[in-house]
């Protein structure tokens, strides 16, 4: 049986940031992202009755993955069982901030059973395994002085025994879920110790934003408890959810179905984890910094060993080896998934070629002694004998999505192309941990071409294509009219030709945003797309699309974009930047201004200027030629920017000082545009 043509190799609510910053989630979440949503509704009246069965079509897409795959295999369900030590008491329900709990996973109880393939006909069956792996839960053994708790979050916080207390590793995405899963599992089973060292192992939101849930200001303050993380941990863990946040955190909203039903025709797993958690996000700083390949630390009495991966899964992400365990913490480099060269979310591509580098120096370092392989996603893998294959597995995945694309692009083939003609081979695509639960083949590819040669295809008539709205009305109208192009869609529809389906409708709705039956058309393609997708984020992602388009775009209160603690931890010039982004150049067109902005608190200044409709500053100046001289503390500008005051409030309060022409500051404000979250996507 060949590998099967599917969306994921090229065939075929809002992530409720309430104290976000996205990413990267792994994402990014940014990272998540990117990544925090809230619970949506468990029923499947989130998306009414206009939700339609898997098409012959479909169905026979998905059954050539229950051919291909070994739906026998059951020891990736054995590992996700193994060391069990406790659960929390069913049905998991975490409580979270107001009537929105921080963790349901009640709502996902219609995924179910073990390795054999009965997966609905609207769930890819190899998605649908990966989804009820996925449902495992609990704190469990890795080896005796390591523990994970798994299935409470997108992500897996670790916890390694101390000579006086507990290391933890990622805690989490929330505090809420880290401080319970502490106080209900963590405390009862293996005792009451002291948190001694925290370990980010990178900047990803899902692994450090629950740890004020564990860990007292006091204690950090002090010193008691240490923060371990790769250098440029803060930087990147603050700026990858600033500059694009607004954009990075609507498209994440698809991504992570956060609006979509929990049901087999919605939402059935993140791809990386269930999904994730919803509460309070926070940051605490590290105090240590692994630095290079090779550096040695001792925390707490055990001994660790670094290998740095920058820019690969996160652009500052290390993992560790801890010689007394035989155990290798692969941080997100090596999971069971394919991962992501792009996330979906948006986010900086990510180098395969690296990635792939660091997963060979870690065989070199400690592949003849790792007896375990725990990670910071999923479940471990146990014994030298199978840890190697799946590391070099891993390895070869990444350097032939890199390799493969490059020299295809050498031969002069476009990014579409390339991601229509790479496979992975059969020898890594028969592995679960191959397959494209969260990456996908596709646009991995893609992202690889976009990594080394940029988005242009080389083609002049892509140089410069007309915007969606403008070409939609031109093909419309080349294609005989609206009805002529959605009477022949609904031809190609009944072959099961969905990605042309999608494609030209798509066509038609930016021509035509208010044609009813182009909208339905086009959410059906989506739809039957979704069921096919092995990705989960390819499935969130056409789902989403086809709600939106049959009921329009659900909107919730408005998220604040970014956490008091990222706030806090964002340096000026990168709040400074962030102005020059929401500044409106027509606005501004014309128009020069200068200020002095002195920050009493940190003893900072910079001279603030716009001209030729772009802002520029300079550190640690003032100038004499300002129009307006402003003073005020960091703390309220982190105020401002977290919305609970504006800067006309704290001028009246006397709390700011303004010396000069106050009109021209007025002015200035009245540049700056503010971001609405809930932009169209599958609309002009």
């Amino acid at each position: 049986m060949s590998q099967p043509k599917h969306p994921a190799d090229g065939e075929a609510r809002r992530v409720f940031l309430k104290n976000v910053a996205v990413a990267g989630m792994a994402t990014g979440l940014s990272s998540v992202v990117g990544d925090v949503i809230a619970q949506g509704d468990a029923s499947s009246g989130a998306t009414g009755a206009a939700s339609k069965p898997a098409t012959r079509s479909t169905l026979d897409i998905n059954q050539q993955y229950a051919s291909f795959l070994s739906f026998a295999d059951a020891q990736d369900f054995e590992d996700a069982r193994r060391g069990l030590i406790a659960t929390l008491p069913e049905p998991v329900v975490i409580p979270g901030q107001g009537a929105i709990p921080a963790w349901n996973l009640q709502q996902f109880a219609f995924v179910n059973g073990g390795p054999e393939n009965n997966a609905p006909s609207t769930v890819n069956p190899s998605l649908w395994r990966n989804a009820k792996l996925n449902m495992n839960h609990g704190l469990f053994t890795v080896v005796e002085g390591i523990w994970q708790v798994r299935g409470y979050d997108l992500s897996v916080m670790s916890i390694i025994r101390g000579d006086q207390g507990y290391i933890v590793v990622d805690p989490f995405i929330t505090t809420e879920v880290a401080s319970t899963v502490w106080k209900q599992l963590v405390i009862p089973h293996l005792g009451d110790k002291p948190i001694t060292h925290v370990i980010y192992t990178h900047s990803h939101v899902d692994h450090y934003g629950g740890v004020r849930g564990l860990v007292s200001d006091q204690d950090l303050q002090s010193g008691k408890v240490k923060i371990v993380a790769p250098v440029g941990f803060t930087e990147a863990a603050v700026g990858e959810n600033v500059i694009a946040g607004n954009a990075m955190g609507r498209r994440a909203s698809y991504m992570y179905g956060s609006l979509l039903p929990r049901s087999p025709t919605g939402i059935v797993d993140g791809g990386l984890g269930k999904t994730t958690s919803v509460g309070t996000i926070t940051l605490a700083f590290p105090s240590i910094f692994a630095e290079k390949t090779g550096q040695k630390m001792t925390l707490d009495g055990v001994d660790i060993e670094i290998l740095m991966a920058p820019e690969s899964e996160a652009p500052s992400e290390f993992m560790f080896y801890l010689p007394k365990y035989k155990a290798f913490c692969a941080a997100e480099d090596a999971t069971h998934t394919l991962h992501n060269l792009y996330t979906l979310r948006g986010a900086k591509v990510r180098d395969g070629l690296l990635w792939s580098k660091y997963l060979q120096t870690s065989i070199d370092m400690w592949g003849a002694d790792a007896q375990v392989l725990f990670a910071s996603h999923y479940w471990p893998t146990w014994g030298n004998d199978r840890i190697l294959p799946f590391l070099r597995a891993q390895r070869d995945m990444y350097r032939y999505l890199h390799d493969q694309t490059l020299r295809l692009a050498n031969m002069g083939q476009t990014p579409l192309e390339i991601g229509e003609a790479i496979r992975l081979p059969d020898s890594l695509a028969k592995h679960w941990y191959c397959r494209s639960y969260y990456g996908t083949v596709y646009h991995d590819a893609v992202a690889q071409y976009n990594l080394r040669l940029g988005f242009f295809d080389g083609v002049p008539a892509h140089l410069h294509m007309l915007p969606p709205t403008e070409s939609g009305k031109r093909y419309v109208d080349y294609m005989g009219g609206a009805a002529a192009v959605i009477r022949k869609a609904h031809a190609s529809y009944d072959k099961g030709e969905y990605r042309w389906v999608a494609e030209v409708m798509n066509h038609v709705v930016f021509a035509e945003p208010q044609n009813v039956a182009a909208k339905q058309l086009l959410a059906d393609a989506y739809e039957q797309l979704g069921y096919q997708a092995e990705s989960a984020p390819w499935r969130n992602f056409y789902l989403t699309g086809a709600m939106e388009l049959r009921k329009g775009i659900q909107k919730v209160p408005a998220p604040q974009p970014q956490s008091p603690d990222t706030i806090r931890a964002m340096p000026l010039d990168m709040f400074l930047d962030f102005l020059g982004i929401r500044l409106n150049g027509e606005r501004a067109a014309g128009k020069t201004v200068t200020f002095n902005l002195t920050l009493t608190d940190t003893k900072e200044q910079v001279v603030l200027g716009v001209e030729n409709s772009a802002i520029h500053y300079s550190k640690g100046k003032t100038s004499d030629a300002a129009d307006a001289s402003i003073t005020m503390t960091r703390e309220n500008l982190n105020n401002i920017m977290l919305g609970t005051t504006n800067m006309q409030k704290l001028v009246m309060s006397g709390d700011v000082k303004v010396d000069g022409n106050s009109q021209q500051l007025g002015a200035f404000l009245t540049w700056l545009d503010s971001f609405e979250f809930y932009f169209n996507i599958v609309t002009p």
